[in-house]
């Protein structure tokens, strides 16, 4: 089985901000995009035209109706990919060593030379993060686009990954965690982000912002300041995420 490293140098991931996300998928499509022409192996799909398409994603959406005891329903989008954690059982559980967390950044990454394809990985992942290729039958995860993030080459503005990148609405930020003065830490801490699923504890480095409890509609005209409007408590939250995924 692989080891994970004792600590990392950077806490490398994102945050994503479950208020503005409008769930239109850009991310999703320039995260296949980027993903099929660059690291690794191109993402499969087969009869992607047809009456029965399948295929590997990365990142994907999954679009809610919520209704609060206390506001108004409400539709909530949520990205789901893979949260980097720092006690992965995707990787302690590999008997090949494909899946390994580098200890200079935090990525959770797959040698796919080294995939057998047996799943065990997906098997343990309780975030259903990770997907079989239904081509090369090796197992893909999110690579927090680390073939874009220290490439020289590219513009400054362009090393972030493909779905921070191309996100209309700034839903999605990138940096490190093990930075407190970094933004994401600072939008953590201010907008109380909060961990998927923290009863598994695998202290995913990826956080949610939740989103803002919406208003009844008033007569009144004025504009809403978003900016003091109180958010929802953590553990209601993710009480309704938990219930969500179990869905999925």
């Amino acid at each position: 089985m692989t080891s994970l490293p004792a600590s990392t140098e950077k806490k490398l991931g994102l945050v994503i901000d479950l208020d503005i996300c409008v769930g239109c998928h850009a991310c999703v499509v320039n995260c296949k995009e980027w993903n099929t022409g660059g690291y690794g192996a191109p993402l499969g799909d087969i009869d992607a035209y047809g009456s029965n398409p399948s295929g590997a994603w990365l990142n994907r959406i999954h679009t809610f109706e919520i209704t609060p005891e206390d506001a108004p329903a409400q539709i909530v989008h949520f990205p789901k990919s893979c949260l980097h954690c720092d006690d992965a059982p995707c990787v302690t559980v590999c008997p090949t060593g494909a899946s390994y967390k580098r200890s200079e950044d935090g990525i959770v990454l797959v040698d796919e030379d080294m995939c057998i394809g047996c799943g065990l990985c997906a098997w343990a992942c309780p975030y259903g993060a990770r997907e079989m290729d239904p081509v090369e039958n090796v197992m893909k995860k999110c690579t927090l686009c680390v073939d874009r993030i220290y490439n020289e080459n590219l513009e400054e503005v362009d090393r972030v990954p493909a779905c921070v990148r191309t996100c209309p609405a700034e839903a999605r930020h990138f940096g490190d965690f093990a930075d407190p003065q970094s933004d994401v830490s600072k939008m953590v801490k201010e907008r109380r982000g909060i961990d998927l699923m923290p009863e598994m504890e695998t202290n995913p480095i990826n956080k949610y912002l939740p989103p803002r409890p919406k208003s009844a509609p008033t007569n009144d005209k004025r504009p809403r300041n978003v900016e003091t409007d109180s958010s929802p408590a953590p553990g209601s939250f993710l009480d309704w995420v938990d219930r969500m995924l179990e869905k999925i």
